[in-house]
């Protein structure tokens, strides 16, 4: 089921950070409990989040990535879709990566046991690295903390 409602698009004072606020009664809608898994269209781009509770308000993240490919900024008013997320959230690992989860014992299932957005923030990391001493630093990085 599709929820629909406007909001403006809202900026953190102390971070380059924006959200949207989401009212209780569409989270109340989805019937999924306080933090349900979303997709989120906005201005015909759709992206996958995670509705935040804080307290009895909610709100949604809207990283610059997603601002920019829906071409809206802090202050601007928005018409929202969100609907329950019903995929499987997985994330692809980068070849490199993967081998070295795989070569070192028990870094692998320790990746697996995290949680999607620590998946994906550790992916992330690897695939933005510029230089490749960066991205190899990173991946031995993330490798010796999830491989004790």
């Amino acid at each position: 089921m599709a929820v629909m409602f406007t909001t403006i698009v809202f900026k953190d004072d102390m971070k380059n950070a924006t959200g949207l606020r989401v009212p209780a009664e569409a989270v109340a809608a989805l019937g999924k409990g306080k933090r349900p898994p979303v997709t989120v269209s906005l201005n015909g781009y759709t992206y996958r989040s995670t509705v935040a509770a804080y307290g009895d308000s909610f709100a949604l993240p809207l990283a610059a990535e997603h601002r920019e490919a829906a071409g809206v900024k802090a202050g601007d008013e928005v018409e929202v879709t969100i609907e329950l997320d019903t995929e499987p959230r997985t994330v692809t690992l980068p070849n490199d990566l993967a081998a070295a989860l795989e070569a070192r014992p028990g870094a692998r299932t320790a990746f697996d046991a995290l949680s999607y957005s620590q998946r994906k923030e550790h992916v992330r990391q690897v695939e933005t690295a510029k230089a490749q001493e960066t991205r190899e630093r990173r991946i031995a990085a993330i490798v010796a903390k999830l491989g004790g």
